[in-house]
């Protein structure tokens, strides 16, 4: 099988889209269709449907992708495999990154990275980590950078390189502000219910946070009005420091702050920092000096003197 070809079939299958798929591939439209004519009639059958608006696989044409993928993959892990024996600092990793954290961590870590692989090229993706873990999952990611707790995790590898408690942050305006704590010492802990009258801005349904949100919740008489749902843990912070209202956030996005009073939630709640991949393929050593990086990172960002207020 020409392995080109394979990548050409997989693209067309993504896109669900010829037209997109050629220009992603930067190829022409009728190149592409002439190689799709070509393998149908050496296969005797169709592997798409064509529709003006929709390209899907045929049973055929799924059966052909998915091993499709399985051989790219190998290709894959078998030049990541030689690379690194022979000491051939290059090759290409896709880094999948959460829109709001992901980037600022890159932005940190990569001139280490560079500085020892610079014939390696990195192409960073902005997705949420539901979104992440699926295109782990068929293979488009070779790594993910996601925040979430062990019943989140799918049935790829995860490596932990950071912990992170969840806390509650309090306006000093609130009626028990005064016994909460500053950033940086122990803080006091409480229970969500002696807050169940207040208002709260909170992430967006289908966000790990929000999951671990409602987790908390559920067992508690704790059903407050929500104010506002939002994409960033920056802005659950703002809403907090300007007195708005009360929020729930990883303690990393926390500062000191007069404004703001910190207190521990009673389940004590705790999520991972991972590096993921698809299970059952090879992590290449630029693969694993990233990771390594990256741990490095969060080591120095949560046990910073204004970060964690304990060891969790």
């Amino acid at each position: 099988m020409d392995l080109k070809q394979l990548e050409y079939m997989i693209k067309i299958a993504e896109e669900n889209n010829i037209t997109k798929a050629s220009e992603k591939l930067f190829i022409t439209q009728s190149a592409l269709n002439q190689q799709l004519l070509k393998l149908e009639k050496e296969l005797g059958t169709q592997l798409f449907v064509r529709s003006r608006t929709n390209w899907h696989p045929t049973q055929a044409g799924e059966i052909y992708i998915e091993n499709a993928k399985k051989m790219v993959r190998i290709k894959k892990d078998t030049y990541n495999q030689i690379n690194d024996l022979v000491d051939i600092k290059k090759g290409k990793l896709s880094i999948g990154l959460t829109p709001e954290r992901g980037p600022e961590m890159f932005a940190s870590i990569y001139p280490a990275f560079y500085k020892k692989y610079p014939n390696v090229k990195i192409e960073p993706i902005e997705l949420p980590v539901k979104q992440q873990q699926h295109e782990i999952s068929i293979g488009n990611l070779d790594i993910g950078f996601v925040t979430l707790q062990d019943y989140q995790k799918t049935n790829d590898e995860y490596i932990q390189i950071g912990l992170e408690e969840i806390i509650l942050a309090v306006p000093k305006g609130h009626s028990l502000a005064h016994i909460g704590g500053k950033l940086g010492d122990l803080l006091p802990e409480i229970s969500l219910d002696r807050f169940k009258n207040d208002t709260f801005a909170l992430m967006q349904k289908g966000s790990t946070l929000r999951e671990i949100y409602d987790k908390l919740t559920n067992a508690e008489d704790f059903n407050p009005y929500i104010l506002l749902e939002t994409r960033s843990c920056h802005n659950l912070y703002n809403m907090v420091a300007e007195g708005i209202c009360c929020s729930i956030i990883p303690i990393a996005y926390a500062k000191q702050n007069s404004n703001v009073t910190y207190f521990l939630i009673k389940q004590k709640p705790v999520w991972e920092i991972c590096a993921s991949y698809k299970k059952g393929t090879y992590l290449s050593n630029p693969a694993r000096d990233f990771i390594k990086i990256a741990g490095n990172y969060w080591s120095t960002k949560l046990n910073h003197p204004k970060g964690m207020s304990c060891n969790p």
